[in-house]
């Protein structure tokens, strides 16, 4: 397990915490427009808990629903893409939003139809993929998800500037699996995977097998840079290799479900992996070569790719310093 020290040190090396001021900047389905949160002395109480910004913030975007078949449906906004399997045995439902959320995700589902949340699936242990987990066990769902989701769930965590406190254990998965689990309900096969360590260590896809839609988590963020969280095991090789077992499980016509933008397809999906390669073993190359994590941000790795992919989460040269500390 990474020491609380070495999780600061890979946010100094990576540039995203300095001098008590970050920034958490989103894009239109699930990371909002830029949002700079307030430095000390402009807004104490946002500045004391800026989870809590974060929360509200990204809980006020409105949910979007977009058709992936005949059964399932994927809402985005407040938070990561959530998947809903629908039909007479009860609703198979993907992550969760943010807890500011809940009302509104409760009633997307009830409008999508009358049966029950059945079970809850969770593709990793970040707050805006399992923030609802509770509602969902106290509405009588099962949780199901990887056992190191769990694992991470009961552990305080400092991420991105926010402190987020172990879940309460009416918040955990109810039931955990260690490589593969399979699902049938309302007609369809659902085969969950773990992944290697890679945006995580308690990372799964989701595939709906008929359907022939796979959600990939934060595995694969669609049109910008990824968050890679090192304090929990993720790596950009792992990264990598996560795109590259999904590009082995689709196929021209398989709907992919990104963690965080806009419905993708098997190209938008090879483009990503290749992204990703080209700026690692940039990356790599520089810093065996002995440079300095200052010296290879300003020799712009990333420089071809930046205006396509550098309006998210992380900025090219905090996406540089990830890849430089995990490489």
């Amino acid at each position: 397990m990474t020491t609380t020290s070495s999780r600061r040190t890979f946010l100094r090396s990576a540039g995203l915490a300095t001098g008590g001021i970050f920034f958490v900047r989103y894009a239109a389905e699930g990371l909002l427009a830029s949002a700079t949160l307030p430095s000390p002395g402009q807004g104490a109480a946002a500045t004391a808990d800026p989870l809590a910004a974060v929360r509200a913030q990204t809980g006020a975007q409105p949910i979007k629903s977009t058709p992936l078949g005949e059964r399932l449906v994927m809402l985005s906004g407040p938070g990561g893409n959530v998947v809903v399997l629908r039909g007479p045995d009860g609703k198979v439902v993907v992550d969760t939003f943010v807890q500011p959320a809940w009302p509104h995700l409760k009633s997307a589902l009830e409008a999508i139809d009358g049966q029950p949340v059945k079970t809850l699936i969770d593709t990793h242990w970040h707050f805006d993929h399992t923030d609802n987990n509770a509602q969902f066990r106290a509405a009588g769902a099962v949780v199901l998800a990887h056992e190191n989701t769990k694992t991470r769930m009961t552990q305080p965590h400092d991420l991105l500037g926010m402190h987020i406190e172990a879940s309460p254990a009416a918040a955990l998965p109810t039931r955990t699996f260690k490589t593969t689990e399979s699902l049938r309900a309302n007609g369809e096969e659902i085969e969950l995977v773990y992944l290697p360590p890679a945006h995580t260590d308690t990372d799964i896809f989701v595939h709906y097998r008929k359907a022939n839609v796979l959600h990939m988590g934060d595995i694969f963020f669609n049109g910008f840079y990824p968050f890679i969280d090192a304090g929990t095991g993720g790596t950009i090789n792992g990264m990598i290799d996560g795109a590259g077992k999904a590009l082995g499980m689709t196929n021209r016509t398989t709907k992919i479900v990104p963690g965080h933008g806009p419905l993708a397809d098997r190209t938008a999906l090879e483009t990503y992996r290749k992204v990703l390669t080209t700026v690692r073993d940039r990356v790599r190359d520089l810093k065996r070569s002995g440079k300095t994590l200052e010296q290879v941000q300003a020799a712009k790795p990333s420089a071809e790719f930046d205006a396509a992919w550098g309006k998210g989460l992380m900025s090219p040269d905090a996406f540089v310093g990830v890849v430089y500390a995990t490489v």
